[in-house]
C-alpha cells in the first residue's frame, strides 16, 4: 500500500463508489447518530453532475436510512451490501432472497437479551449484532450469530468493526460493484472505491481486477493501493476534484 501518496485525480471515464460510515461520515456510537457534513451533499451532487452520473453508495446500511441523511442525492444506493437497491429514489430487491427476516429480527434479540451492552440493529434483509459498546463480548457475538447463521440456511456471516451482521446469501459489496458495471453510466468506466471496513475489502479486491482503484479509509490492513486518514481526509480530496 502506498499510504501516503494520494490517488491519480478523478476524470470523466471514473466511476465513484463510496461507503457511508467512516468513509463519508464518522463512526458514531449508533447507526442513527451519525452526523452529515454540511458540505457533504453539496460535494457528492457535484461530483454526480461532473460523472454524467456514474457515482454510488454502497453500503452495509438500507437504503432508506442513507435516503434519511441525504434526501436530495440523486445517486445510486445499494444497500444492505448489495441486497436491494435505489434507482431514480425507487428500492428494490437487487436479487430474489426467500428469509423470514421478522424471525431472524426475533431471535437475534432473545440472543442477546442478557447481555445489555450490545445492540441489535435489525435490516431489512438480516440484522447485526455490535459490541462497540463493550468489545469484551466479542466471543460472544461471534458464538451467538454463528448459531443465528445455522438456524436460517440461506444466510452468510459478515464481521464489521466491532460487528457481525447476518444477510443474505448472494449479497456483498462486490456483488453490488459488479452489477452497477455491468449498466450505464457505470460500464466501460474505470471504478474508483472508497471504503473503510472488512465488508469493503471484497469490493475493493473487485475494483482492482477491472483495473481501477481502492482507497482504505483509517486504519488497518487492506487490498487498497491508497490510504487516508478519516472522512475528513477524503472529503478534501473529494471536493478538490473537477475545479477546474
Amino acid at each position: 500500500m502506498r499510504g501516503a501518496m494520494l490517488p491519480p485525480d478523478l476524470n470523466e471515464k471514473s466511476a465513484l463508489f463510496l461507503d457511508f460510515d467512516g468513509v463519508l461520515v464518522e463512526i458514531a456510537a449508533r447507526p442513527d447518530a451519525v452526523e452529515v457534513p454540511a458540505g457533504l451533499p453539496a460535494m457528492l451532487a457535484r461530483l454526480h453532475g461532473a460523472l454524467n452520473g456514474a457515482v454510488a453508495l454502497i453500503s452495509g446500511r438500507h437504503v432508506a436510512d442513507l435516503q434519511k441523511f441525504l434526501p436530495d442525492l440523486q445517486a445510486v444506493m445499494a444497500g444492505s451490501h448489495g441486497a436491494e437497491i435505489a434507482l431514480g429514489g425507487e428500492i428494490q430487491p437487487a436479487f430474489r432472497i426467500d428469509l423470514n427476516v421478522a424471525a431472524i429480527h426475533a431471535a437475534a434479540h432473545d440472543l442477546a437479551k442478557d447481555q445489555h451492552a450490545l445492540l441489535i440493529e435489525e435490516k431489512p434483509h438480516g440484522v447485526v449484532m455490535h459490541y462497540r459498546a463493550d468489545p469484551g463480548l466479542e466471543d460472544f457475538v461471534r458464538s451467538a450469530m454463528s448459531d443465528l447463521q445455522a438456524r436460517f440456511p440461506g444466510t452468510k456471516l459478515q464481521p464489521a468493526k466491532m460487528a457481525v451482521e447476518l444477510l443474505p446469501e448472494g449479497s456483498g459489496k462486490d456483488g453490488a460493484l459488479s452489477r452497477l458495471m455491468a449498466d450505464p453510466p457505470f460500464a466501460g468506466r474505470v471504478p474508483v472505491y472508497a471504503g473503510d471496513d472488512l465488508t469493503d475489502e471484497p469490493a475493493m479486491t473487485e475494483a482492482i481486477a477491472r483495473g481501477g482503484v481502492a482507497i482504505k479509509i483509517g486504519e488497518g490492513d487492506s487490498v487498497a493501493q491508497y490510504r487516508m486518514s478519516g472522512p475528513k481526509q477524503l472529503a478534501l480530496w473529494l471536493d478538490s476534484q473537477f475545479r477546474g
